[in-house]
C-alpha cells in the first residue's frame, strides 16, 4: 500500500475513504501477516476517524447554510446517506 506513509490529517475525504477500502479488502483476504494486519488495522481506524470528522464538518456547514438571515432554520434536508 503506497499511501501508508501519507499524513492522514492531510487527506481529503475521498482519499481517506479509498485507503480505508483498500485496507478492508486486504484484511478480508486474510493473507496478511499478523504484525502487518495490526499496523493496517491501526491506520484503518485513524482513516475512519478522519472520514467521520470530515463528514461531521460537512454536516455542520450544511446546517449553517440552511439558517436564514435571522438565525432561524429555513428548513433542513437530510444528506444523501450514500
Amino acid at each position: 500500500m503506497s499511501d501508508a506513509s501519507t499524513d492522514i490529517s492531510e487527506l481529503t475525504f475521498e482519499d481517506a475513504l479509498r485507503q480505508l477500502e483498500t485496507i478492508v479488502r486486504e484484511l478480508e483476504q486474510g493473507n496478511v501477516p499478523l504484525e502487518r494486519s495490526i499496523e493496517m488495522y491501526e491506520r484503518g481506524d485513524a482513516l475512519r476517524k478522519r472520514c467521520d470528522s470530515l463528514l461531521k464538518s460537512a454536516e455542520a456547514k450544511v446546517e449553517k447554510i440552511q439558517l436564514g438571515q435571522d438565525g432561524n432554520a429555513r428548513g433542513t434536508t437530510e444528506l444523501d446517506p450514500q
